[in-house]
């Protein structure tokens, strides 16, 4: 199967757990061994169920080894915080929004819905005014005229980028670094040899997926 599916299967089906620092496992704290060393061992002895776990059933002996390599991700990849960023997403069944279709446009930074049912407009603010001179004719001689001012106020409706060029970047920059994660796990896991079950395959979701949809 594809990375992503064996990454959905292990840790949304499988319900598999990384091995984060604060929650060691049985073996660990019996033995001072990690999770390496209890699949490498487990791979030795034949795919024998080392640890147990009273009262409910165990993952998949592949899950576990998805998650043991998805928990080691290099430091250069962003390591157990990256690692815990792919197994929440493969535990909901998602990918990372790159906000497809995002372009960045003005908008008013407050909206003004006290009007009809369904009208909305931005709020404006006052900035400014400006005076109105202007003649009008005298009431008792039309031939005389009477100067006249009308002060009026300058207003203008405050708007902002939304969504912003960086925001839309530094969503495309976090998929594309889920996508060298996945990259790295798909690799190691053809290369460990201790999937029993599993055969991961060369496929990978769309590197940068905002370049197919244009």
């Amino acid at each position: 199967m594809p990375v992503q599916a064996a990454l959905e299967w292990a840790f949304r089906r499988e319900a598999a757990q990384l091995e984060l620092p604060e929650r060691r496992s049985i073996e660990e704290r019996g033995s001072g061994f990690g999770m390496e060393y209890v699949l490498m061992e487990r791979a030795r002895l034949g795919g024998v169920q080392i640890d147990t776990s009273i009262g409910s059933s165990e993952p998949h002996d592949d899950a576990e080894t998805i998650a043991a390599i998805v928990s080691n991700l290099p430091g250069d990849l962003g390591g157990l915080r990256q690692a815990i960023r792919v197994s929440e997403l493969a535990r909901a069944g998602l990918e990372p929004n790159w906000m497809p279709g995002a372009v960045p446009r003005w908008q008013p930074m407050e909206w003004r819905r006290d009007r009809a049912p369904g009208f909305e407009e931005g709020k404006a603010e006052v900035c400014g005014h400006w005076v109105e001179h202007f003649e009008v004719a005298h009431p008792k001689n039309p031939a005389k005229a009477i100067r006249r001012s009308r002060r009026h106020e300058l207003r203008w409706v405050p708007c902002h980028l939304h969504p912003t060029p960086g925001a839309i970047a530094r969503a495309r920059a976090n998929y594309q670094d889920w996508w060298f994660s996945l990259s790295h796990i798909r690799r190691s896991l053809k290369a460990c040899g201790m999937l029993r079950e599993v055969s991961i395959t060369d496929a990978m979701p769309s590197m940068q997926p905002w370049g197919d949809a244009e």
